[in-house]
């Protein structure tokens, strides 16, 4: 049974309003004074509570029961029924009264049952599972395996510097998580909401919402968050934005008198029921609490999302395995985004590659291992492992991280880092992201035919940005206004026939806020631009408000009466849709046919269009202003307004740089087809360049792309580009659609709803300002700002590091093949004794690839972003960052760099040298170790020398190390030295690079003993050397390379060209 819908009326003098009519509210924006508490409906029998633990209430005409066992903490049934039954019994059935609340000691009983008031989320930070995840890679695996072969042997310092590169790396990682983890945490619990609640016989008390528990009574205001579900008491022109919960877009009416006669109602149709996390955008009410925590609507959707059951598939033997499988790929890093899968399996083959490796060795000794055979195996097992690869890998996502927590972008899993880099789709919500998420007017459009725009404004709250512009004239001051008396009564409608308030900034560095309707928040501040807003005219013109008809879903229209103090003259003031007040109106059929035509384009305009009217009242009509139809006719038109949400400034320029990288932006809202069609062209989604554009696809309605099968969804052309009236499930479609066409797609989202499509997306991304807690855990990224152009900055930000990530690898790789090389055939050089000798020692190896190649590796990983990368399209996830031309360029360079090292060592040892090799020299030294000892220093230090340089040569794959930067500080063609200097953190490094050699060649016990290599002479003609046949051989590749893609680039447009003149 539901109460027929209606209107409540109210005299405001009479009414908790102060001065002029304005509601009395404290800062939240709550009225002091609750209206009136309705009795309770005779058509219901209340159960009160008894001397037993079980009460109910009896529903005479659903012919239900409800029982609550207040001892044992289960109320889930009359959360369920709550809807169905008066308030009355659901008070009854709770045990408390709306006059008095709780008291003290009940509301401590039930707290110890039902729990604190919150949802259990994964907001705290568990630091168990971000070690895990540190230890769950393949390279780890590897490094581990290396340094139990190490102890096993007794190298001691081999094993020891293992052992300290597996620490740092998971202490690295570990920290940098957990500081992820925690500022996530700390942007959940960024606001503790309070409430308003009768306790202790009538006691109106601010609590923490937490401290809720059922039973307790509740105040609401405009601009509350509703802490836990309530069973509405009382309603005056109520209404609550519950988007988050259903993803309905406009404010849900709420109707404390309305029973509903379906126990299974939807959640949106319980009309009588104000859910948790909504925000009341209307009205005011009391509620009763009926569930908190976990017992919510939204704690129930949080609970499904986090402990949803993995669909049963095949035996239990089958189940097992799959999950055996599913353990061991998490377990080696085989689980996570496309370079994470990639570095877990090239470790793996590397793994496999030290494994063959240590076989070479082995064999070449005829399978007779003694412990200098196994030394001399790890030795070149390590060599092929890049040991620091993992903290170079977590300390550039960090620099990432920061640098995306700058521009508004907190990284919850630092997978989405890389990941977002790669994104070839972006599905974004409209309201909020691409727009402001404010309301504001438009345009006027006036009985005379005259127009009024709004120009120039930056934000919708602020009446003093933006202009007024009336036919060519900027409207500025209220003079203007009252000289004009179409124009004056227009901004009098607007400001007074309005309960929102505007409030200017407490000081300079704050904003304007904003409480109530958007919609009437917008004519106020259209209002206030002139000067002409609600206290100003209420002043000016010396009113007081006499009645208010508040706005009613089922007359769509609102109204109040103001008396002139002076004069007592009374006037009626109205606004509401266009179709409903145009009968009301003096208006003829040929002006009635052009306002209905004028609201028309307008709307096509994507503007919300409302019309406004007035009636000077005379006493015989003034005889009931409870009575709203006696006032509510031959109104006299005033003229439309169309309001919209604006686009966000940066919204245009973000998605063109978007589409000149190649990725394609999708609009799915909840708005209106023409609302969204609109801002879609506005902001360039639509523009006539964007291919697909021009398909009658480009625009659909969520209604009709759900009627599609998922094979007519794959067979278009094109995927829409705009959905309207959008839900989560066709988010959900959306997005498979896309993924079955092999896209890779971030997903923005905010409500507790949209935790699944953000769950499924290669990159979710939750809003941090107005999205639910629920959508901020299933997400990979939150943006601070709501702002489209941060999700753009952030792709910026993932292409930098891809690009960076290749630049370090190829450096790492180079100097990991160098050595592999190097020792491989080094097994041929054999001393006194048979035993081959090491070009270079275990420790020699480890800190070339540890503390040489790890600090160039991180300035590598800091470089500025290419000036195209946001020129070109999205890299190919499937290559991921090992493409064919790395792979190449490390062997190439690799080989170089391996080769002079050992040419070097054979020019000492054996073309100045005598060859021979001494005995013993492995271990330590002795007389006999003389030449192989500056054999090995001069190897390494060409090495060491040589990784400093490429660390210069790999900032750019393609051009020149003396031509990098041909238009910043060029030189006669030349600009090497803004190269070297443009990255200050290499510059030094490099330097480092170049000097280390000199300490640990030259300083007695720490040459011989430590890195078991001696002091250099003319030696360091063959480094000098090394390094000018190296840059030779690399700027020689690099040349062929460009060589080959300028042929390439005019082939390319050869082709495209012939293909025009077919055409």
């Amino acid at each position: 049974m539901e109460k027929p819908s209606g209107s409540t009326a109210f005299d405001v003098r009479s009414s908790p309003h102060g001065p002029g009519g304005i509601p009395s509210a404290d800062d939240s924006g709550n009225v002091d004074d609750p209206p009136p508490i309705p009795s309770a409906g005779s058509s219901r029998e209340s159960v009160l509570l008894n001397d037993k633990t079980q009460v109910g209430a009896r529903d005479t005409k659903a012919n239900s029961i409800t029982t609550v066992d207040t001892d044992s903490g289960h109320i889930s049934t009359i959360h369920a029924q709550a809807h169905t039954l008066t308030h009355a019994s659901v008070a009854s059935v709770l045990g408390t009264t709306i006059e008095n609340g709780l008291t003290a000691n009940e509301v401590s009983r039930r707290r110890e049952l039902y729990g604190a008031n919150q949802l259990e989320t994964e907001g705290k930070v568990i630091w168990w599972r971000i070690l895990l995840r540190q230890v769950s890679n393949s390279l780890t695996l590897v490094l581990a395996i290396a340094m139990i072969l190490s102890y096993a042997t007794m190298d001691w310092i081999e094993g020891g510097v293992i052992t300290a590169v597996i620490v740092l790396n998971i202490v690295v990682g570990f920290f940098q998580d957990y500081r992820a983890e925690e500022t996530i945490a700390s942007l959940l619990a960024m606001a503790a909401p309070t409430c308003k609640v009768l306790r202790d016989h009538g006691t109106l008390q601010e609590i923490k919402a937490e401290d809720l528990v059922p039973g307790d009574i509740v105040q609401l205001g405009v601009g509350n968050v509703v802490p836990a579900d309530l069973r509405l008491a009382n309603s005056i022109n109520f209404a609550s934005d519950e988007a988050l919960l259903t993803g309905e877009s406009k404010p849900a009416v709420k109707d404390a008198e309305f029973i509903s006669d379906k126990p299974d109602a939807p959640v949106g149709d319980r009309q009588n029921i104000a859910y948790s996390s909504t925000t009341v955008t209307r009205g005011r009410s009391v509620g009763i609490v009926v569930a908190t925590g976990m017992n919510t609507e939204i704690g129930k959707i949080a609970a499904l999302l986090r402990d949803k059951a993995p669909v049963k598939e095949g035996p239990w033997m089958v189940r097992a395995a799959k999950r055996s499988l599913k353990g061991l790929k998490g377990a080696l890093g085989l689980i996570g985004t496309p370079l994470q899968v990639k570095l877990s399996y090239f470790a793996l083959f590397l793994f496999a590659l030290a494994i063959l490796l240590a076989i070479i060795v082995f064999s070449a000794n005829v399978w007779d291992i003694d412990d200098e055979t196994l030394i001399y195996g790890i030795c070149v097992a390590v060599a092929v492992i890049p040991e620091s690869l993992i903290a170079v890998l977590t300390i550039t996502m960090a620099v990432g991280s920061k640098a995306m927590a700058k521009g508004n972008v907190i990284i919850r899993k630092m997978g989405a880092l890389e990941a977002i880099g790669g994104v070839t789709n972006i599905c974004s919500d409209k309201t909020g992201t691409l727009t402001q998420g404010k309301m504001l007017a438009r345009k006027a459009w006036l009985p005379s035919g005259r127009t009024i725009k709004v120009e120039n404004e930056s934000n919708p709250l602020d009446p003093t940005a933006g202009t007024l512009n009336l036919e060519g004239r900027t409207i500025q001051w209220a003079q203007d206004v009252v000289n004009d008396s179409e124009v004056e009564i227009f901004f009098q409608i607007a400001a007074l026939c309005n309960v929102s308030t505007v409030t200017p900034p407490p000081n300079a560095e704050s904003l304007w806020t904003a409480a109530g309707e958007p919609t009437e928040i917008a004519l106020q501040v259209m209002a206030m631009r002139t000067g002409c807003g609600k206290l100003d005219t209420i002043a000016r013109e010396g009113l007081a408000i006499v009645t208010e008809h508040s706005f009613d879903s089922s007359v769509k229209r609102m109204t109040a009466v103001y008396e002139e103090t002076s004069t007592s003259t009374r006037t009626c003031f109205t606004k509401g849709a266009t179709e409903v007040l145009l009968p009301l109106m003096r208006v003829d059929h040929e002006n009635s046919k052009a306002i209905l035509a004028q609201a028309d384009a307008m709307a096509t305009e994507g503007l919300r269009v409302l019309c406004l009217g007035y009636r000077k009242l005379t006493p015989d009509t003034c005889e009931s202003f409870a009575d709203r139809s006696q006032m509510e006719q031959d109104l006299e038109f005033a003229g439309l307004v169309g309001i919209y949400d604006p686009p966000r400034v940066e919204s245009a320029g973000a998605i063109r740089q978007c589409q000149v990288a190649g990725i394609t932006v999708h609009m799915l809202t909840g708005d209106h087809l023409k609302t969204a069609t609109t801002i879609a062209r506005e902001i360039g989604i639509l523009a006539p360049h964007v291919p697909g554009a021009d398909s009658p696809t480009a625009v659909m309605t969520a209604s009709d792309f759900d009627k599609l099968t998922d094979t007519e969804i794959d067979q278009m052309q094109s995927f829409p580009l705009v959905l309207a009236r959008c839900s989560p499930t066709t988010k959900l479609r959306m997005l498979e659609a896309l993924h079955r066409k092999g896209k890779y797609c971030v997903m923005t989202g905010d409500g507790v709803n949209d935790s699944p499509a953000l769950k499924g997306a290669d990159v979710g991304v939750a809003m941090g300002l107005n999205g639910s807690d629920v959508s901020k855990e299933a997400a990979d990224m939150v943006l601070t700002d709501d702002n489209f152009a941060s999700i753009v900055s952030a792709i910026r930000e993932g292409r930098r590091l891809f690009d960076n990530i290749r630049k370090f690898l190829l450096h790492l790789l180079i100097s990991n093949i160098a050595q592999v090389i190097l020792l491989l055939i080094g097994l041929a050089f054999e001393d006194r004794n048979g035993v081959s000798v090491f070009p270079l020692s275990p420790l020699e190896i480890l800190f070339a690839n540890l503390v040489s190649s790890s600090f160039l590796a991180i300035g590598l990983g800091l470089e500025e972003a290419s000036a195209d990368v946001m020129t070109r399209l999205p890299h190919s996830l499937k290559a991921g960052v090992f493409t064919k031309e790395l792979i190449i360029d490390k062997f190439i360079y690799g080989t170089c760099m391996g080769s002079l090292c050992l040419v070097s060592f054979v020019i000492v040892a054996y073309g100045v040298g005598d060859g021979d090799l001494g005995a013993d020299c492995n271990h330590s030294y002795n007389e006999t170790c003389d030449l192989p000892y500056r054999a090995r220093g001069t190897a390494y230090s060409i090495l060491t020398v040589l990784l400093s340089v490429m660390a210069w040569e790999a900032k750019h794959l393609d051009l020149s190390l003396f031509n990098m930067y041909p238009n910043e500080d060029s030189r006669n063609g030349l600009s090497i030295f803004g190269t070297l200097l443009k990255n200050r953190f290499l510059f030094w490094a490099v330097m480092a690079g170049l000097v280390t050699p000199f300490p640990i060649i030259y300083i007695p016990v720490v040459n011989r003993v430590v890195f078991r290599h001696d002091r250099l002479g003319w030696e360091w003609g063959l480094v000098f050397a090394s390094v000018v046949i190296f840059v030779g051989l690399v700027e020689s590749w690099k040349a062929v390379k460009r060589a080959r893609r300028a042929r390439s680039a005019r082939k390319d447009g050869q082709s495209i060209l012939t293909e025009k003149a077919v055409i």
